[in-house]
């Protein structure tokens, strides 16, 4: 009789130290993708913050394209409110792909302004244009590469709660669905827009 108490209380408390375990992974494998979205987020924010100078140095010199520049406003805007929106909730499918298409749209509009600069010699000569695309190309490949750890961490993530026994206890903590990768079409900033004055 003790012999079968004793077995019951070590088994329970395997199990519980399982479950702890398993918690406890989940956990620091969540908080690892939302603190890489946290790098993310600090250089698309840098991103956003650069474009208000660029349009207004463009402004100076392109009054007759107005319609390039809304665009840039436009998109930045739209960009910048993917951004909030997955910021509360990194790892959330649905808005990592709502990101991603914003964030599209203003790459494409970024490049026509660029495309468009080459035909304003004055404005590709001038230093604060060649200073602000600059720190943009950088912050383009900081941004690539803050994507990619964030995908890693992700990747982690959803590779440990598919996995037994996680895969069946996730579900009672409420870790229940896969975190979303941040992906960007060879189109968008995945590569840097590229500017040559």
């Amino acid at each position: 009789m003790w012999i079968f108490l004793i077995v019951l209380v070590v088994a329970v408390l395997i199990a519980a130290f399982l479950l702890i375990g398993i918690y406890n992974m989940l956990v620091k494998l969540k908080n690892r993708y939302k603190n890489a979205f946290a790098q993310i987020e600090v250089q698309l924010k840098r991103r956003h913050d650069l474009i208000p100078n660029l349009v207004e140095t463009a402004k100076g010199y392109i009054k007759h394209e107005r319609e390039t520049l809304e665009a840039v406003v436009k998109a930045r805007g739209e960009a910048m409110q993917g951004l909030k929106d997955a910021s509360g909730n990194p790892g959330d499918a649905d808005k990592m792909k709502k990101l991603s298409g914003a964030e599209g749209m203003l790459s494409g509009a970024l490049g026509r302004l660029f495309a468009l600069s080459e035909s304003y010699p004055d404005l590709k000569a001038n230093q604060n244009m060649m200073q602000l695309s600059e720190e943009l190309t950088s912050t383009e490949n900081k941004v690539a590469f803050a994507r990619q750890a964030y995908n890693d961490a992700v990747m982690a993530f959803n590779i440990y709660r598919q996995s037994f026994p996680a895969v069946v206890i996730a579900p009672l903590f409420g870790f229940d669905q896969d975190a979303g990768l941040l992906e960007f079409k060879s189109a968008e900033i995945a590569e840097p827009v590229k500017v040559e004055f």
